[in-house]
Parts: structure tokens; C-alpha cells; sequence
């Protein structure tokens, strides 16, 4: 018997891994990792690992002890580059083929490339290498250009915003707020840019967002929505003019659409990320915006996928959707798990997700779509503390908690009540 091959050794992997042995699973099991790291948080890299907070130790899941009596196999270091699901076998880059009897694939995402990076050295060349889960930003060659998906990175960033003055943080999601109010707490001028005209807008609307963008504000950040990045320059040097950076350039500032030119030490690109499923080409599965899988998280005959990677059908939705946050990583693992041992159902949560900015904790169950609004239940949007419902023609979508955790939980029902009444035609 060849077990369990888990490919991507984080949050969700590791996740599969504990709840199979707790559900009594006696067989081989491996986890392969791309980083050379045991399996470690993401959210607090943005937040308290950036900001010098926490050391590095601390964002470890779980210690070399428990790890050990997992009984599993950790292979760090290497990356997946081809998946046979007939022979049920992967090969991975330091030539070795592992065999499996039931394949994970947590591999997670990527960063994604912006355009305006151009040709610049070290930028992909192909599609393929773009989603093979490795950095697809050739920021090795630029001097104080960062992404921020891994705990390497985060301490690289951490060091250079240490003597930063000025930071720009281009994409203003989740990752691209959590940076930027974590360098204004660092004390240096930050310039928070974005084509799309408010804030988190993706995740939280127009309503929301222009909060979150009103609470950046009110912390001293610049906050340019609607305008894009035309390119970067390198610092000038001597008496000579400012440059297109280039191999190993130091960055200089952020040229906007605008025709405006924003000084900057350090940049921040976090304009989002693609499902790392490049290595998954050729192998039959189909690869729309992540790995499409059934409702209980299936992709194929003994293929399953978890995480940020997964795209699946929700049957209390109705639709295929795929998340990009901790806690679904960690429950759509825990209903993989039971599935492979026999006792699943179909993965139909409600959504959740919540970012720390400053003084801050939002959380968010549901979906906030376009032209959704808030409706207060307790305190009043911009007053600091209040829960609310976002809502579209009167019907409840989300549960929104600004400073409210017990708000929240309780607007929540009316987002669970609502999706039982559609899905139940009442």
C-alpha cells in the first residue's frame, strides 16, 4: 500500500494529516513541501512576524515532538512537477516518483504577476512556470521589491522596513491593508495603491471598504485608489536621473497611470495570487482558477484538494467557489479527511474570514457582493464598534463584526437562516 501522499506541507496539509490519525488511519503517510520550513501560520506573517512582533519560532504549528509522533514523513525542499493520475504517482524535482493510494494536493497559491513589471530578469516564461507554486515575481533582481507569501519573505521585508522611510504597497486586499497598516505602525510614510476605486472592495464592497479605507486614512496613510502602476524607477545616483529598474536596480519610486511619481525605499507587490497548479498540467485534471472538485472536495478517482488551491461545489450555494483564507483551509481539510476515511459529507460552510489593521479585528461571515448594503444591528458603521448585516434586496449575505466579535456570531444565524430559506425554497 502506497497511503496518503500529501502535496503542500502547511495549514492544510497538515490538517489532513492529524485528522486521519486521530480518525484511526494506521498507514504511510507524506507530505511534500516546497519551503524547507515545517508546517508554519500565514496570517500572522503580514502582521505580527512583519512587524518584529513575534519571532519567527512562534508561527510554527506544532513542535518537532508532535510532529514526530505524527508518524509522518516531511519532504521539505522539494516541489512537485508532475502528477500521473493513472499510474497514481508524483515526480518531484529531485527525480524521485512517490506512488499513492489517495492524493491531497494543498499546494496553495502563488503571487501573481503584474503587468507592469515588464520583461524584467528573472520573470517567468511560460504559463506553466507562472502557477508551479514558486515565486513568479522577479523580485530577486530588484532591491527593495518584495512579495510577502512566505515566512523568507516576510523576514526579508521585516529587515528592510526597519530603515525604510517611504513604503508603497501596491494591491489594497487584505494582504496589500495588513502590510500597509503594519508599516504605518513602523512609523514610515506608507502609499497605498490601487486601480480599484475603494479599498478591499472584492471582499467587502464599496461600503466596507471605504471604512477600511477611511481607518487608513485616519492612521496617516496615503490611500490612492482608482490608479494603476505603470512601472518603477531605480533611485537616481550621483547627479544622474532616475531610471527603469532593471537588474539589480534599486527601486526609487512607483510610477502611477496618473503620470504621478511616488517616491518609495522599499515596495510591497500584492496584487493578488493564482492557484499553484502549473505542475497539475497534462494530468487530466481540470484546472479552472484552481482544481475543480465535487461537492466533497474530489477532484478525481482518489484525488482530493484542500485550501486556497480548491475550487468546489457548494451545495447549499449552489455553485462552484474556491476560498483564500485560514479557516477554510483548515475545515475543508478536516471534511477531506473524514471523506478518505469513509465518513464525509458534503463541505457546505458558511464563509468566513477576518484581517487585523491597526486597532482593528473585522471578520466577515458570508459574501459581500456589488450593491450589497449594510443594515447596523448593534453600533454604527464608523463609529469604532458595531455589527451589521450586508444585504441584497433585503436578504442577509453577510455578518459583518467590526470590533464585535459576539456581534458577529450573532448576525451570523440571520446569514444561515437566509441561505436555508433560498436553498429550501421557503
Amino acid at each position: 500500500m502506497s497511503g496518503v501522499l500529501i502535496v503542500g506541507a502547511s495549514a492544510g496539509g497538515l490538517t489532513v494529516a492529524e485528522v486521519l490519525r486521530a480518525k484511526g488511519y494506521a498507514g504511510q503517510i507524506r507530505l511534500v513541501g516546497q519551503e524547507p520550513h515545517l508546517p508554519y501560520d500565514r496570517p500572522p506573517l503580514s502582521k505580527e512576524v512583519l512587524a518584529g512582533a513575534w519571532p519567527a519560532e512562534r508561527v510554527f504549528l506544532r513542535d518537532p515532538a508532535r510532529l514526530d509522533a505524527l508518524g509522518a514523513e516531511f519532504i521539505l525542499g522539494r516541489r512537485a512537477e508532475r502528477l500521473d493520475t493513472a499510474a497514481r504517482t508524483v515526480d518531484l524535482d529531485d527525480g524521485r516518483t512517490l506512488s499513492y493510494d489517495t492524493l491531497v494536493i494543498a499546494t496553495g497559491l502563488s503571487p501573481r504577476r503584474p503587468p507592469f513589471l515588464g520583461d524584467l530578469a528573472g520573470a517567468p516564461t511560460s504559463p506553466a512556470q507562472d502557477l508551479a507554486g514558486v515565486h513568479t515575481l522577479p523580485t530577486r533582481d530588484l532591491a527593495g521589491v518584495h512579495t510577502l507569501r512566505t515566512l523568507d519573505d516576510a523576514l526579508a521585508l521585516r529587515e528592510q522596513l526597519r530603515g525604510a522611510r517611504r513604503v508603497a504597497v501596491i494591491g489594497a486586499g487584505v494582504l496589500g491593508c495588513e502590510i500597509a497598516a503594519t508599516a504605518r505602525t513602523l512609523e514610515a510614510e506608507v502609499t497605498l495603491v490601487d486601480p480599484l476605486p475603494t479599498v478591499m472592495v472584492r471582499q467587502l464592497g464599496d461600503e466596507l471598504g471605504s471604512l477600511v479605507g477611511a481607518l487608513h486614512e485616519s492612521h496617516g496613510v496615503r490611500v490612492c485608489t482608482g490608479v494603476g502602476v505603470s512601472g518603477l524607477t531605480g533611485a537616481a545616483s550621483g547627479d544622474g536621473p532616475a531610471e527603469r529598474v532593471g537588474p539589480a536596480g534599486r527601486v526609487g519610486a512607483v510610477e502611477l497611470t496618473s503620470g504621478e511619481s511616488v517616491p518609495a525605499d522599499v515596495v510591497v507587490i500584492a496584487v493578488g495570487s493564482v492557484p499553484a497548479t502549473g505542475w497539475l498540467a497534462g494530468s487530466g485534471l481540470a484546472l479552472t482558477d484552481g482544481v475543480e472538485c465535487d461537492s466533497r472536495c474530489r477532484a478525481a478517482p482518489g484525488v482530493y484538494a484542500v485550501g486556497d488551491v480548491a475550487r468546489w461545489h457548494h451545495e447549499l450555494l449552489g455553485t462552484s467557489i474556491r476560498l483564500e483564507n485560514r479557516t477554510n483551509a483548515t475545515q475543508q481539510a478536516m471534511a477531506v479527511a473524514a471523506d478518505i476515511m469513509g465518513d464525509g459529507a458534503p463541505y457546505s460552510p458558511i464563509p468566513y474570514f477576518w484581517t487585523d489593521q491597526y486597532d482593528v479585528k473585522l471578520q466577515i461571515h458570508g459574501h459581500i457582493p456589488p450593491g450589497a448594503r449594510l443594515r447596523p444591528l448593534d453600533g454604527e458603521p464608523g463609529s469604532g464598534r458595531f455589527a451589521a448585516l450586508a444585504e441584497v434586496d433585503g436578504v442577509p449575505t453577510a455578518a459583518i463584526g467590526w470590533n464585535h466579535p459576539r456581534g458577529v456570531r450573532l448576525a451570523r444565524g440571520h446569514v444561515t437562516d437566509a441561505l436555508r430559506s433560498i436553498t429550501s425554497g421557503t
